[in-house]
């Protein structure tokens, strides 16, 4: 009787938590053209699909908020300061989802003050939880670390090319995750690659990584190489809007919608 009651009681805690949001952080070893235009159609795909979906730039420079015309003013960061409220640094986009910056002005670290990194990862833990994915541009600071604790419970990607450099900063970027957030499953999204291209890559970097780290990692897909990127880039749109039969735009549905039921 006693054990029915806990997990009655542990049923409905979960029930009132709600459902668990879905985080998505991207962690790149390519340009920023190529990584902010990989991150806008990956969200537009997303929220074509039906996903209320967000993207949340979490980097110190070269961010995605850029590549849409959005400089950080003001950020999660200033919300838990209460400088302003969410409401005041959420944007709607054209391509269909929403856009966040994790930190607005010049911030060095937002680990340097550990009340306000608490404080912070509570705000972005609330945001997380008002969106069915949250998609972030992320980098590891100089020790290593990500942003803010709930990504590393999430979904974490490399993004590589087919390159030998590209495949080595990958694996040196997997190497250094698991070293701060020991073993777990990382994914691999590979773009500039075809299908056959793309999972010989993953193939040769997860036997790596298994043989040296003992670290699993899952092919997330590939995005080929294909012009009708950068052109709805040009137009302001997303590739699935502007050429919805393009080689591109067929691979970002399929890896949104690999997203949206995993």
């Amino acid at each position: 009787m006693a054990n029915f009651s806990i997990d009655q009681a542990e049923g409905l805690r979960r029930m009132l938590a709600g459902p668990k949001p879905r985080i998505v952080t991207l962690l790149s070893v390519l340009g920023t053209a190529e990584k902010n235009a990989m991150l806008t159609n990956l969200t537009a795909s997303l929220a074509h699909l039906g996903t209320d979906a967000i993207l949340v730039n979490a980097r110190r420079s070269n961010g995605v908020g850029m590549h849409l015309g959005h400089a950080r003013k003001h950020g999660l960061l200033e919300v838990a300061q209460q400088q302003c409220a969410l409401n005041e640094v959420v944007q709607s986009m054209q391509q269909g989802f929403s856009f966040t910056s994790m930190v607005g002005g010049n911030v060095k670290s937002i680990h340097d003050n550990a009340l306000d990194n608490n404080r912070l990862s509570n705000i972005f833990n609330v945001l997380a939880q008002q969106y069915g994915t949250v998609v972030v541009d992320a980098e590891l600071d100089t020790e290593d670390r990500l942003p803010v604790a709930a990504m590393a419970d999430g979904e974490i990607v490399v993004h590589i090319t087919s390159s030998a450099e590209s495949i080595k900063a990958g694996y040196c970027l997997i190497k250094r995750l698991n070293a701060n957030l020991g073993r777990r499953s990382f994914g691999v999204l590979v773009t500039n690659a075809d299908e056959a291209q793309a999972q010989l890559v993953y193939a040769n970097l997860a036997k790596t990584a298994s043989r040296y780290l003992a670290v699993p990692l899952h092919f997330m897909g590939s995005i080929p190489a294909d012009d009708h990127v950068s052109r709805a880039s040009r137009l302001g749109r997303s590739v699935i809007d502007a050429f919805p039969m393009a080689l591109a735009s067929v691979a970002f549905r399929r890896i949104a919608g690999q997203l949206g039921l995993s």
